[in-house]
C-alpha cells in the first residue's frame, strides 16, 4: 500500500511539474510576441516619420526649383525684350 501511495504521489508531482513547465513555455512566447509587436509598431512609426520628412523635403525642393525656373524665364524674357527694343 505504501508503494502505491508513493507511486501516485510521484505521478501527481511529475504531472504537475510538466503542466507548470508547459504553462511557462506558453506564456513566454506570448510576452515575446507582444514585445516584438511593440517594437514593430515603433519601427513603422519611425519609418512613417522618415517618409513624411522625405516627402516634405522633396516638395520644398520642387517648389524651389519651380521658383528658380520662373525667375530664369522672367530674366530671359526681360533680356529678349531689351535686345528687341534697341533694335527697333
Amino acid at each position: 500500500m505504501k508503494r502505491l501511495v508513493l507511486f501516485v504521489v510521484a505521478l501527481v508531482f511529475a504531472f504537475s511539474t510538466t503542466v507548470m513547465a508547459a504553462d511557462k513555455a506558453a506564456v513566454a512566447p506570448t510576452q515575446e510576441q507582444a514585445v516584438a509587436a511593440e517594437k514593430a509598431d515603433v519601427k513603422v512609426d519611425k519609418a512613417k516619420e522618415k517618409a513624411d520628412a522625405k516627402k516634405a523635403k522633396a516638395a520644398k525642393k520642387a517648389k524651389k526649383k519651380v521658383k528658380k525656373a520662373a525667375k530664369k524665364a522672367a530674366k530671359k524674357k526681360a533680356d529678349e525684350a531689351a535686345e528687341e527694343a534697341p533694335a527697333k
